[in-house]
């Protein structure tokens, strides 16, 4: 694809702008959501494996709304009701969707709250906290991921320091090398001292895991209607806190699968994987 195929566009939803990317196929409407304090642009080699297939969207959720992660940030209520009226206003009916981790969970709540009308949901480490976990009124510094990611790292010299010191990362490890490039052009930015920062700022990340414990979503799963599958990392680190398998039940129509030799970053470590579970998923 050509680099201008990657820019964003945007769509007024009420009283906000949500940005997206769009790879205009021929197919029906596949909507794809990223985890939280990810990007769009780490769609790009799913989408062009499927392009052929679908015409992809794939909103971008970092700060089209202002939070404040000591405030309780971004509720995923208000974010799966923006998902369903970003649907609205662009006349998406009856898409297919695919949502990460935080978007799985969003994309999960949008249909089962709001009735977003999906014909297959695919939810991919999809966060839907042990529901006592809702009931805790936690602190920043107390969560267990938004205390981390708003302490990130947020300042490179260049774009071979910033992916060497992502490499370094255990989280970045297993990424596809083309996934790790995405990730440094699209998702830093030029920072006002020089050299780069990241585009989703480190506060805006842990606002939008804050925002994961504002609404319980258990209770609407049992709503949606739709094929569900769930996939779980064999190596994920969210085994044991996050019961995938029990999400999967709790879907009407819902199955589970694992993935080997992957962790909670499926599409980053296995983006051709993913496309081929996608291709197979919606196309039966």
């Amino acid at each position: 694809m050509k680099e201008n195929e990657l820019a964003l566009k945007a769509v007024q939803v009420e009283d906000t702008t949500i940005p997206y990317l769009l790879y205009d196929g021929p197919g029906p409407t596949l909507v794809l959501l990223h985890a939280t304090g990810f990007l769009p642009w780490l769609w790009h080699p799913i989408a062009r494996a499927l392009k052929d297939n679908f015409r992809i969207i794939a909103p971008y959720y970092c700060d089209h709304r202002a939070a404040d992660p000591e405030a309780g940030g971004f509720s995923w209520l208000m974010l799966a009701e923006d998902l369903a009226k970003f649907c609205e206003r662009l006349d998406i009916r009856q898409p297919y969707m695919a949502g990460h981790s935080m978007g799985g969970a969003i994309m999960a709540i949008a249909a089962g709250k709001f009735g977003v009308d999906v014909q297959k949901l695919l939810l991919i480490e999809p966060i839907f906290l042990p529901q006592e976990i809702y009931q805790i009124k936690m602190q920043v510094e107390d969560h267990p991921l938004a205390g981390k990611s708003i302490k990130r790292r947020n300042f490179w010299n260049d774009a071979a320091e910033a992916k060497a010191y992502l490499k370094s990362k255990a989280l970045f490890a297993a990424w596809d090398e083309e996934m790790l490039d995405l990730y440094v052009e699209y998702g830093m930015m030029p920072s006002d001292n020089g050299g780069l920062e990241l585009a989703c700022h480190p506060r805006r990340e842990a606002a939008l895991f804050m925002g994961s414990m504002a609404y319980d979503p258990w209770p609407v799963l049992e709503k949606v209607s739709c094929p569900v599958l769930v996939l779980e990392g064999e190596n994920t680190e969210n085994r044991g806190f996050i019961d995938q398998e029990k999400a999967a039940r709790s879907f009407p129509n819902g199955r589970y699968l694992q993935v080997k030799d992957a962790g909670h970053l499926i599409p980053m470590e296995k983006p051709g994987q993913v496309a081929d579970i996608m291709r197979d998923f919606f196309g039966r």
